[in-house]
This record gives C-alpha cells, structure tokens and sequence, in this order.
C-alpha cells in the first residue's frame, strides 16, 4: 500500500476524525500510545485536542501519513522546547502506523519524514522519544537510527501487575 507523508496539514474535521480513529484503533491493537485496550474514540479525542491545541498555539508539529484514498494511516506529533536551553531539540509524541500496515516499512518512512521535518525547523539539531519497554519499539527505534540514552524501570502502568519500563531514545540530525 502507498502511503503519502505531509508535514503540517491543515486540520480539518476529517484529518481530526482520521486521526482520533487511527489512535482508538492502534490502542486496540495492543499499541504503545498512551492507552490500554480497550478504547473508544471518545477516550482518544481529549488527549488529540491537546495535541492540536499545542499545533494552533505554535508549540508542535504534524507528520500525517495517508493511503490512496486519503485515509489517516500514521501520525506523529513533534513538539518543540519552550525551555530556552533546551530549544535546540525536539520531542515526538504519538507515533502510531496502522495496524494494517506495520511490517511494511510505513513505520520507518514515516520516522524519516520526521526526521525531515525537524531538520526543516531553524535550529533543531535532534529528536527525542520515550517509548514503553516489552513492546521491541525500542529495536524499531534503533533501526531508524535512534540511540537508547536512558531507562526508567517500571515507570509505565499497563495493567495491576505489569509495569514496563520507559525508554528514552535520541536520534542526532547533525
């Protein structure tokens, strides 16, 4: 499947919509972003109003993934430092692929779409993402070419009796 990757779409209320029901389905599907299954897109929606609100005020950045008809298929948000000696990096928040498509390289396009896009920005020299342990994103990360910079032990609650660990990655765009 083709998927297109555009930084800084105009939001709509389809690309709102496409995007609220892409989290609720990667939740589902047992996806490292922000939930456990099982969610509703009504879960979803006050979490992507932040990101959106972040978006209309300055503070982030879109990289949306669609199929040929249209269709939201990946996302990631890039969130800028407002902290003035830490402005020179970003954060990537909400990286989600399809279900359908994971496997299929739709993952690392869209991991350099979001490289792309930070080396656009003036004066972003790296990106950082935390991902949550047990979950191999981790090796997907590394492959990307993001490097393992730390770990918090069991700091991630999926459930009573499993905690999993929070994994801080960095990828340099020197």
């Amino acid at each position: 499947m083709s998927v297109r990757f555009d930084p800084d779409p105009c939001v709509t209320p389809e690309l709102r919509d496409g995007i609220c029901a892409l989290w609720a389905e990667v939740s589902n599907a047992d996806g490292a972003v922000g939930f456990v299954p099982p969610v509703t897109e009504q879960d979803v929606r006050p979490e992507l109003l932040g990101h959106l609100t972040a978006m209309a005020e300055g503070r982030a950045r879109l990289v949306v993934g669609r199929d040929a008809d249209d269709r939201v298929v990946a996302t990631a948000f890039l969130t800028l430092n407002t902290h003035r000696l830490m402005r020179h990096w970003l954060w990537v928040y909400t990286v989600m692929v399809h279900p359908s498509l994971q496997g299929r390289g739709a993952g690392r396009r869209l991991m350099t779409a979001v490289a792309e896009t930070a080396r656009g920005i003036d004066g972003i020299s790296g990106i950082r993402l935390t991902c949550r342990g047990g979950t191999g994103l981790s090796r997907f990360y590394e492959a990307c070419g993001y490097k393992e910079v730390g770990r918090v032990p069991g700091a991630i609650k999926v459930a009573d009796d499993d905690f999993r660990d929070d994994v801080t990655m960095w990828l340099e765009l020197g």
